[in-house]
């Protein structure tokens, strides 16, 4: 009787229909780009790797009206568990860069691919004529940890490695090298900010290498960051990519 009792009292709680199951992690992708086709791939990376592992997805995408207009962005960040960004040089209403900086300054993580490097960042001619919008020039060098200068010219495919040390962090596991070949033009992305770690290193014949992927911790609550320069459409045929992006996910969700 005395086993059945503690039987009865370890797994009785397990049975209850009225348990309250656990809240799905919350992801926003916001998207607004022109290049690599994000607003096409994105939410089929969400369909078919990210909903069945149990995440709540949101997708904002840029208005086709008004390029700098993300609808419902600034509402979605309030309970999002991560920010996941695909953009190119747009210039949000303010309320809305407020809303991803004010993410990003509660601790919560930030993934970022290829343009994401330059996504609230004005070439050196631009203006905003439009008092309603606003820029983050630095975004890259202090959330990202990287500098993006230009890209070197479409054609020969990146060749991987992995970054020396970088072979057992979270984020390449289950994964080598070989399996990740980039589809898209070498980032020029050096130097990365001291107190980033790079992960994968990209090269092409008779070029410097570059950092493809990297971690970073921003601001004082020391958000997740993680960023990678690959993101072209073909990448994402590639089964590694998409676990890569699990993986990153996972750990910019795991706590210290």
């Amino acid at each position: 009787m005395r086993l059945l009792f503690l039987l009865l009292t370890c797994f009785l709680p397990l049975l209850q229909p009225n348990a309250p199951a656990a809240t799905p992690r919350h992801l926003v992708f916001m998207i607004g780009e022109d290049e690599y086709k994000t607003w096409e791939t994105l939410p089929e990376f969400a369909k078919t790797d990210l909903e069945p592992a149990g995440y709540r997805i949101t997708l904002i995408h840029a208005d086709k009206a008004d390029k700098n207009n993300f609808p419902g962005l600034t509402a979605a960040l309030r309970d999002a568990d991560l920010l996941f960004l695909s953009v190119r040089r747009r210039t949000p209403y303010q309320d809305q860069l407020d809303a991803v900086r004010a993410h990003i300054a509660a601790g919560k993580p930030l993934i970022g691919i290829r343009t994401a490097s330059h996504a609230f960042a004005l070439r050196p001619k631009d203006k905003i004529t439009d008092p309603k919008l606003a820029a983050w020039q630095e975004f890259d060098p202090e959330v990202f940890g990287g500098h993006y200068t230009n890209h070197h010219g479409a054609g020969p495919q990146t060749t991987i490695t992995f970054a020396p040390g970088a072979e057992k962090h979270p984020i390449l596991s289950g994964l080598t090298a070989a399996q990740l070949p980039g589809n898209g033009s070498l980032y020029i992305v050096k130097p990365l900010v001291r107190t980033a770690t790079p992960l994968l290193i990209g090269t092409i014949p008779d070029k410097p290498a570059e950092p493809v992927a990297w971690t970073h911790r921003h601001g004082p609550k020391q958000s997740r960051i993680f960023y990678t320069s690959l993101g072209h459409p073909d990448d994402f045929k590639n089964p590694a990519f998409r676990r890569l992006l699990t993986n990153a996910i996972t750990w910019a969700l795991t706590k210290d």
